[in-house]
């Protein structure tokens, strides 16, 4: 079993980093294959609607100017996946909105390879948006027929420096559920 999260803020150690790294603490410690993988501040760049993915159907994105087909990869052979973004405007990061978009058009297109996946959003806020980073995370994992868990409250940590999260001891405490949850529910579906 893996469960890979993929931080779509451009600070590499910034909150949303933290956030992520927190829910991927009980999974490590149950003995499942984890991965943080960074995508923000890369240059993987929005979808161009050329459609070559629905003819090929070859789990793999037409465009390979960028790191996102190795993002696909990482995706699909994942069991669980984390998506997180700091609320840019009340959205999700470019970088990560080019993931959500490429990557689920290129797994609708291909059998829905992230059908029964386990999925969760983590977002990070100063103040406010993280609810729209979620919606944006979580209709794409609904509409790919994953399972998103809940956890104890709103996957959200608020902060504004690089670090101020840590503080945010809610958050924390439900991050720690949110990879606990992921642990039982990935046993349970193995079982």
């Amino acid at each position: 079993m893996k469960v890979t999260a993929f931080n779509g803020s451009p600070r590499p150690n910034g909150n949303t980093a933290l956030l992520l790294r927190k829910a991927l603490e009980p999974i490590a410690a149950a003995g499942i294959q984890t991965e943080f993988v960074q995508i923000g501040g890369t240059n993987i760049h929005g979808c161009r609607a050329c459609m070559q993915c629905a003819k090929r159907k070859d789990r793999r994105c037409a465009c390979d100017d960028d790191p996102l087909n190795t993002f696909l990869a990482k995706m699909f052979e994942s069991d669980g996946i984390l998506l997180g973004s700091p609320s840019y405007f009340c959205g999700v990061t470019t970088e990560l909105k080019s993931l959500i978009d490429r990557t689920g058009f290129v797994a609708v297109v291909n059998g829905r390879l992230l059908a029964r996946k386990i999925g969760a959003g983590v977002a990070a806020q100063r103040r406010a948006g993280g609810t729209h980073v979620m919606e944006a995370i979580n209709h794409m994992f609904l509409m790919n027929r994953m399972i998103v868990p809940g956890s104890t409250y709103w996957n959200f940590g608020v902060g504004r420096e690089p670090g101020d999260v840590a503080n945010d001891q809610e958050a924390m405490a439900n991050m720690q559920d949110l990879g606990e949850t992921f642990v039982w529910l990935l046993r349970k579906i193995a079982a």
